[in-house]
Parts: structure tokens; sequence; C-alpha cells
């Protein structure tokens, strides 16, 4: 068994290994712990056979640390991190951010901008012939023709502006698999173009010959050039949307074509069950040792149960990296893991989060397999969806059962539209997994800002309360609800900012953290703040920026003494002066 994936020559040698078949380079510290990509695939890969080193957050304006393990035997796998690296280190202001929580001490600038890019460069300078394959988030959900927030334009295929031999979206544990293996029994990678899960470079000859053979199975997307175009960059964007599940997309870039092949299958729970019953060591490796990693502390405690969301949030782009299909552990599994986790010296008694995207999906299926919809919850709940909540509530009951297990919280997303179908599930909550107090995301209170962001009703949110503060008064229990709000997306304007203020003020909540929209790759919301047109209508969209977003922000926590200017000038500016003695009386 291996402790830890190798980082240094030693560590290959006292394997017993005088060359590698894969290296991962990281824009993160290497974490051995199911919550880390690098972790995950490299233990896949390895639990088949592979013999695979990590490189993590090279310093990227040297050779030094990308030769540190010699020429892999089959290629290099190439992520920015766990997070896209332009979001790592700026906030929605463009500011560059304090901390990077994916290094050690939370040290910013231990990776670079749009690090993907920077590392495939750097690895094709030293090591020409050696295939480079790019995956993780930020490939991913730049792997069409993009707008890019941080340069306010449409950018290329991140494959094509990287020149790396294959890019691997989703979650491509099988995806990589599949490559490795083929690339072992002597295929080349230029050859291979038609595999599930990844998204290939072809010559206009390959082309013509690939499209025949797809026959009427594909669709081809407005160039990258014509994308340029806000009518065009819309269409682009339908096309996909609709598409990605079903046909294998194209895409010309310049002189070449991008081919987007269909994902993999979603995995089943035996699938799951191996991916996370590898033998991580759940903590950093030795290299960083006496160093605090913050995404580890605010994830050592906790446990994944199931990947994908069906939600359909128009602000997020997981529906295009985990899928829409809820792909769930065995209770057996999640059992092991916490059993485990008991046994490690820095556990002290608490499961600090069972959950995925939105912890309440854990287990829930739809019978409708060839459904299209984007969302499963809005405009309304699929008749075809099971809202029971039994599988979760049932990992829940047995999970609190374990010996050394104090407290099991669930501190990841709750949908409250699924929740208030099980009135059983908000008791447990209450009764059992809340801390104090409980995080929710009703993002705001205006029904036009809603529907632009695909979400449900503020009523829902309301509704969800009521139930969560009757089971408090009903088993006395003395619990808040933290409410997160987002200002600045596309259709919010400065009065249904104001109305959020209003709805604040008069409830006395008092939010330390406001969420700015930002555009992030391929998300539906970035769309309309590109094309400044609803998506789907493609009528006009106020879409708030600059000074405006600041305004909005500032209303919401309109009890900060510094945001008091701003939030008067917001009153002005939208003709609601009588209400400045109502938060400044």
């Amino acid at each position: 068994m291996i402790d830890f994936l190798p980082m240094t020559k030693d560590e290959c040698f006292r394997l017993g290994w005088s060359e590698l078949d894969i290296i991962i380079v990281t824009g993160d510290a290497y974490i051995d712990h199911p919550s880390f990509g690098t972790a995950i695939i490299g233990r896949y890969l390895a639990n088949h056979g592979f013999k695979v080193g990590v490189i993590s957050q090279p310093e990227f304006r040297s050779d030094q640390d990308f030769s540190a393990l010699g020429k892999p035997k089959l290629f290099f796998g190439v992520s920015a991190g766990n997070m896209d690296s332009m979001v790592n280190h700026y906030t929605a202001q463009k500011k560059i951010r304090s901390e990077d929580s994916f290094s050690p001490q939370g040290i910013m600038g231990l990776r670079p901008d749009r690090a993907t890019i920077v590392y495939t460069q750097k690895i094709q300078q030293l090591y020409k012939e050696t295939p480079v394959i790019i995956g993780g988030i930020e490939a991913s959900l730049r792997r069409i023709s993009h707008y890019d927030y941080w340069q306010n334009k449409v950018r290329n295929s991140i494959l094509f502006d990287s020149k790396a031999s294959l890019l691997v979206y989703g979650m491509a544990e099988k995806t990589i698999l599949n490559l490795a293996k083929k690339l072992d029994t002597g295929s080349k990678i230029n050859d291979l173009t038609d595999i599930p899960g990844t998204v290939a470079s072809l010559s206009e000859k390959e082309f013509e010959t690939t499209r025949t053979m797809d026959k009427s199975d594909y669709i081809i997307l407005p160039s990258n050039d014509e994308a340029k175009d806000e009518e065009m960059f819309l269409d682009m964007n339908r096309l996909f949307h609709k598409n990605c599940y079903n046909k294998v997309i194209y895409q010309k870039v310049g002189n070449r074509y991008l081919k987007h092949n269909k994902p993999s299958n979603p995995l089943n729970l035996a699938e799951m069950d191996l991916i996370y019953n590898q033998s991580y060591q759940y903590k950093p490796h030795p290299i960083y040792s006496g160093k605090v990693i913050p995404a580890y502390q605010q994830i050592k405690e906790s446990v994944t149960s199931h990947r994908g969301c069906f939600g359909g949030c128009n602000f997020c782009s997981l529906y295009f990296h985990q899928g829409k299909k809820i792909q769930s552990r065995s209770k057996n599994s999640i059992i092991n893991e916490i059993k485990n986790l008991t046994k490690q010296g820095f556990f002290k008694g608490t499961i600090t989060d069972i959950g995925g995207p939105s912890a309440n999906m854990y287990g829930i299926k739809c019978e409708n397999v060839n459904c299209s919809r984007p969302s499963c919850l809005s405009p309304n709940i699929c008749i075809h969806l099971d809202t029971s909540h039994q599988d979760y509530l049932s990992l829940l009951k047995k999970c609190g059962t374990i010996e050394g297990v104090r407290n099991l919280f669930i501190s990841s997303g709750i949908r409250t539209d699924l929740a208030i179908k099980s009135e059983k599930f908000i008791e447990a909550l209450v009764n059992t997994h809340t801390g104090g107090r409980i995080k929710i995301a009703p993002e705001h209170n205006n029904s036009n800002v809603l529907r632009a962001m695909n979400k449900q009703d503020f009523a829902t949110y309301q509704k969800f309360c009521h139930l969560f503060f009757g089971f408090c008064k009903k088993n006395s229990k003395n619990l808040s609800i933290i409410p997160y709000f987002m200002v600045g997306h596309p259709g919010t304007t400065l009065n249904d900012a104001i109305e959020l203020a209003i709805y604040l003020k008069t409830r006395n909540i008092k939010l330390k953290q406001i969420q700015e929209f930002t555009p992030t790759p391929m998300s539906i919301s970035t769309t309309m703040y590109f094309t400044k047109v609803d998506f789907y209508t493609g009528k006009k969209i106020y879409v708030p920026q600059g000074r405006d977003i600041r305004l909005q922000k500032a209303l919401a926590q309109w009890f900060i003494p510094d945001n008091k200017e701003y939030v008067i000038e917001a009153l002005k500016k939208a003709n609601r002066k009588e209400l400045i003695s109502f938060f400044y009386d």
C-alpha cells in the first residue's frame, strides 16, 4: 500500500520505481483526502497499477520543479487545482484575494494566473514529445469558447490556448483511466479523439472525416471568431447547453476544429464506492509538516456522500462539471469512511458534514431517464422526482450511532424547496444535525431576480424557516439561520437591492458575508452578463456593473458605518430619499 503518492525522486526509489507512468501537476498543495482532485485521480490510477507521482504548486518561473520527477512514460496530467485559478486569485471586483486556502499557510502567489496554460506550456518546453492532458475545474469549464470576466472578452477553448494534447472534462476518473490504458498499450495520443468525456483538436481534414462517421449525431457551434459577437455567443451557448450531453459537438477555432465528445456515463454506486474507498491518508503530504492548509482544515472531518446537482441555478456551472444526475455512495462506504476518521488523531467526535453540492439530494433518483429539463426543481419540482429524503435520513441515523461520533452536522448546501417536502428531515435537522446555526442560501427576496437566477420563489425559503423554527420551539432548541444573499446578478436593479435591504433592516439581520455575482465560465448567468439579454427569452435584461454593485452591497450591509454614504447615494439615485430616515434614524 502506498502511504502517499511520491513527490520526490527519493520517494519513488523507496517504492522501487525507477520511472513514473503518469505525473500529475497541480496548483494546489497535495492533500491525500477524497475532497481533492489530485488525490482522487492519483489514487484511482495507482490502484489500477499505474505509477503516479505529483508535482504540487511548482515554481512556474523556473524549470527545476517541473523536471523534479523526470519524464513520465505515458503523460503529464495538468490541473489548476480545486478552483479556477482566476476565481482563486481575484474577488468579484477584480482585487487580489488575501488568502489562497489551498496553499500552505494560505500564502498567495504559489500558482500563476491561468495555471493550466502556464503549466502546460512549461512542460511542453521541457518534454516536447510527452503528451499533456489537462483537466480539473479550470479546464472543464473553459472547454469551449467562453467569456472571460477578467479580460472582458471571449477566449478560445483552453485546449487551444494551452496547446495541450487533450482535455478531459467532468470528474473524469473513468475517462483518464481509459486514456491511460490505451496509451499504455501503444495507442498514440493524436489518435484518441473519440474518447467519451474528452475534447480534442482536429485538423480540417480530420474534422471532415470524423463528422462523416458521426453522421447526424453531431452539431456545429458558431466558430470562436463568430462567438465574439454577443448574439452569436448567446446562440452558441444555447446550442451547447441543449446538446452537450447527447451529441458530439464541433467548433472551428482558427484553422482547426474542436471536437467535444459526449460525456462519460455517470458513476454507479459500486464505482463511487471504489473511488472513495481508496487508501487515503486523510491529511497533507509530510512535506507540509507544521504548516496549516486552510482548505484542509475546513473539510478534514467532513464526508462526501454524493456528486451532481439537479438544481439548475443559472449562476452555477456544476451541471456542466459533475452533471445533473445524482451519483451516490453506498451507506456502508460512508460508514466505513467515518469509522476511519474516528481513528485519526485530529478527530474530536464531530463530523462537520455529510453531503455534496446540495446535501439533501443524497440518494434521490428520477424515473424519467430521458428528461431534458435543465432543472428538476425550477420552475416547479418534477413529478417524477422522489422527495421523501428517506435514504438521507437513514444514512444520517446510521452514521450517528458510530462509536466515537458525538455530533453529526450538515454544513453543505440544503435545497429548501426539497426540504419542505420532508418535515421529518427538517425536524432531524433541528434535533440532531445543526450545531447552533445553519447556513441557507435564498440568494434574494425579489421574484424577478430569483427568476433570472432560476431559483425557487422566496416564499419557499420563508416556509422552510417557518417549519425550522416551529420544530425549534417544539423541541426546545435555540438555533438560528444565517441566510446568504447575492448582489449584482443580472436582472438585479437598484430598487431590487433596496427591497432586500428593507427586508434585512426590518428583521435586524446583519450579515457579515454578502456574495457578489462573479461571471464564471460556462454558466447561464455569465452568458446573460455578457450579452445583456435573458438566456431563455432573448429580451433585454439589466446587468449591474461597477458602482451599482458597490451600492447594492452597501445596501445589504447598511449597518456598517463606512457604507452609510453609499446607502444614501443609492437611495437618492433611486428617488427613495424618504428611506434615509428608515435606515439612519
